[in-house]
Order: structure tokens, then C-alpha cells, then sequence
């Protein structure tokens, strides 16, 4: 029992009592400020000389550069009728989406595990709605939302949901693997960081195809989405210093909900300001409101603007909030210190969006309440269509999973060779 006590570990001091915690004040630079991305005059100056200064230097110009914080007050964002309810609509569609994916998980429909996105769809239509179909995005476990707002149809990743031969990957990926090679989603990852490289990995092809090929028309860029504990992993690392030296067309969107499941990120970091890792890398950092729509999407503009130019990429940090558990399976118990559930559903994206476009004359309650009710309905025939679809056949189990899948585990005849009562003749020797 003595030597029990003597080799028990000295207890370490709480972590959350040692950093910073960020409270909701207008002066605070980790809630809801912007900065701005555009080069300064005197940054354009510094990388006039880049030959004649030291590394060290560059990235301190960068760094000082960022950091400047510039508030601009949403109301002065230049946003047609046409783009504001498209937003909306966008927003309303993520929203209403995942709140039918919590129902039908519970009637048993769908299986595994479903990560919601309520509460985030700011930083999805915020982004991927400026973007055009030939541009790439790159999504987390949490993909259903950011693969509506690129356009693949309600009713193709309901049905993938439900395990359908018409999800838009033929029921074979599931809530966490959401892909559409026709509106370039290259995919839902379920272990995160994955997808970091593979997003990397498309804006090299952009890059590629424009300088190499010379392809002239061909300034696609690419959306990175991963969340606050994804920003400690090695890939992220890579990728910025990949992207950084080769100046590629990409945008590192971070989704900082604040949880890493369970996990505060201020417990979890050393740095909680994940934007500042941008600069150490030569790129622009920012951080933005990730529950103003506004915010986000000027800053949007800007990033995406850049990669298009040939001016290289940008680490975007959205501070945000999920409204739910980390999937619906998790009871949300570890969550909540002091008021935080309240205060960040008070700042909800769409109730302060729909506010903003009825006040500045964009829209009137009618066409926004027509926008719900027509989401409702295709919400709800994107269920009616997924329940009513075929399930897929066993034979399409080992379909694009070797090269030459009827050499292997499907025999010419379409069936599985295991099932020919010859198929294990002779394993006996060796």
C-alpha cells in the first residue's frame, strides 16, 4: 500500500483554470472579429525585396499584416436580393435536412454514426455558395450539409443516408463518406486529417493543369473543412507548408465549434487561436464570426479570390457552434460551461440572417416563409424517395475496391467466387 502512494503520479493543476477563456465582448479578437486578407501596401513593398530578406523576416510581415483587426459592419456587405436568398434558402436546407436525418436515425433508417451540422451552416453556405460547380470541396464526418450546399440533390444523400443504391454513392459510403464526382465533393472522412491531403492534393491538379498544361481557363479552387481538433494533427502541418511553397489555389476552412467531442479546445491546444498558424507558414490567417453569415462570406470572397489569382492560400478560422451532440449518439453531457449552450444559440446563424435581410429590405416574411415551405417539401420527398429505393445487391459489396473486381472476388458469372463450392479446393496444402 506504501509503495502504491509512493509511485502515484503528482496530480497536474487544472487546465481550464490556466488559459485564457474567450468571453462574448465586443473588444475580444477570438469571438466574432474579422481581419482583413488583402495585402497592405507595404506587405506588397516587403515581397518586392523577398531576395534580399530573411525567412524569418517575410513571415513577420505576413504575421503583422493579418493581425490588424478590421471590424466591418455586415450592413455594408454588397449583397444582390437574388444572392441573399439563395443563402438563405441554403441555410434553411442544411438546417431542415439534419433535423429530418435526427428523426429518421431514431425510426432506425439510418445506421452507424450521424453527425449533425445545426448550428454551423454560416461557415457551409457562407463558403460553397460563391464557388462554381467545376471547384472542389473537401469535407469532415460532418459532410452532409457542405455536399447540399455544392449542390448534390436532397434526395441523393438522403438516400445514401439510408443505405440506398441511389445515394449519391450508391449506399455504399454512408452519413461519413458523402462524395459526387459530378459536383466535385471529394468527400466525407471519417478519421480527421485525412481529408486535408487529398484536398491538397486537388489544388496541386488545378495548379497543374494551368501552368504545366496550360490550361488557361482553369483557376478552380479548392475548400479544405476540418474542425478545431484537426488543427493539432501532423497532416495539417504538411499541407500548409505544401500549400504555402507551392502556392496552391486552396482555402483551409476551420470549423472551430470549440469541442473536440467531449474535449474543450482550450484544454487541447496550446494556442487556442488556430489563425495564427497561417502567418508561421507565409499565408494570411483570419478568424471570423462563424455565426454571421456576412462575415463569413466576405471573407470568403477574399480567400477565394486569392487562390483564383494565383496568390496562393489562406487559413480561415470560423468560430462556430453545433446546436447538437457530436453525433446522435452522444447524450451532450460534457458540454455547457456556465452558459455557453445559451449564449451561442441565442447568436443562431439563420434567426440573426433571416433578422438582417427583413431589415435591410431584401426580403419580406412572405417569400422567406415560402423559401421554408418549399425546403419542407423536398426534405420530405428526399425521404418519401430514399425509403421507396432498392437496397443494394450483395454482389455490389466489392465493386471499386480492387481494379479488376471480376478477377478477384466476383467470377465472370457476377457471382462471388467464394460462394462455388470449388473456391477453397486445395487451401488444405498449403
Amino acid at each position: 500500500m506504501g509503495l502504491a502512494r509512493a509511485i502515484q503520479p503528482l496530480p497536474l493543476p487544472p487546465l481550464a483554470d490556466s488559459r485564457p477563456k474567450p468571453t462574448a465582448t465586443a473588444s475580444s479578437l477570438f469571438l466574432g472579429s474579422t481581419r482583413t486578407l488583402r495585402p497592405s501596401n507595404t506587405f506588397a513593398r516587403t515581397h518586392t525585396r523577398t531576395r534580399s530578406i530573411s525567412s524569418a523576416q517575410r513571415r513577420s510581415a505576413v504575421a503583422a499584416n493579418v493581425s490588424d483587426v478590421k471590424l466591418k459592419p455586415a450592413t455594408n456587405l454588397l449583397l444582390t436580393k437574388e444572392e441573399a436568398l439563395e443563402v438563405y434558402e441554403d441555410m434553411i436546407l442544411g438546417r431542415v435536412f439534419e433535423d429530418m436525418c435526427a428523426q429518421m436515425y431514431y425510426r432506425g433508417k439510418m445506421f452507424g454514426f450521424v453527425h449533425l451540422y445545426n448550428g454551423q451552416e454560416a461557415v457551409s453556405s457562407g463558403f460553397i455558395k460563391l464557388l462554381k460547380k467545376e471547384d472542389s470541396v473537401v469535407s469532415t464526418y460532418r459532410d452532409h450539409v457542405h455536399a447540399l450546399s455544392k449542390g448534390v440533390p436532397a434526395r441523393a444523400v438522403m438516400s445514401e443516408l439510408f443505405g440506398k443504391t441511389t445515394g449519391c454513392c450508391r449506399g455504399q459510403g454512408g452519413s461519413m463518406h458523402m462524395f459526387s464526382s459530378e459536383y466535385n465533393v471529394l468527400g466525407g472522412f471519417a478519421f480527421i486529417g485525412e481529408g486535408i491531403p487529398v484536398a491538397t492534393g486537388a489544388a496541386f491538379t488545378s495548379k497543374y493543369k494551368r501552368e504545366v498544361l496550360k490550361e488557361a481557363d482553369c483557376d478552380h479552387v479548392t475548400l479544405a473543412f476540418f474542425g478545431d481538433g484537426t488543427a493539432n494533427n501532423g497532416q495539417f502541418f504538411e499541407c500548409l507548408n505544401m500549400a504555402a511553397l507551392w502556392k496552391l489555389p486552396i482555402i483551409f476552412v476551420v470549423e472551430n465549434n470549440l469541442w473536440a467531442i467531449g474535449m474543450s479546445h482550450l484544454r487541447a491546444t496550446s494556442d487556442p487561436e488556430i489563425w495564427k498558424k497561417g502567418p508561421a507558414f507565409g499565408m494570411p490567417g483570419v478568424h471570423v464570426d462563424g455565426m454571421d453569415v456576412l462575415k463569413v462570406r466576405e471573407v470568403a470572397q477574399e480567400a477565394i479570390g486569392r487562390a483564383r489569382r494565383g496568390e496562393g492560400p489562406t487559413l480561415v478560422e470560423c468560430e462556430t457552434y453545433r446546436f447538437r451532440g457530436h453525433s446522435l449518439a452522444d447524450p451532450d453531457e460534457l458540454r455547457d460551461p456556465g452558459d455557453e449552450k445559451a449564449r451561442y444559440a441565442a447568436r443562431d446563424p439563420i434567426t440573426q440572417f433571416k433578422k438582417h435581410l427583413i431589415e435591410s429590405k431584401l426580403a419580406n416574411e412572405a417569400e422567406l416563409k415560402a423559401i421554408e415551405k418549399k425546403i419542407e417539401e423536398v426534405v420530405e420527398e428526399a425521404v418519401e424517395f430514399a425509403d421507396a429505393s432498392p437496397a443494394p445487391s450483395r454482389s455490389q459489396l466489392l465493386e471499386n475496391v480492387f481494379a479488376d473486381p471480376r478477377g478477384f472476388g466476383i467470377g465472370p458469372d457476377g457471382r462471388y467466387r467464394c460462394e462455388d463450392p470449388k473456391f477453397t479446393e486445395g487451401t488444405a496444402q498449403v
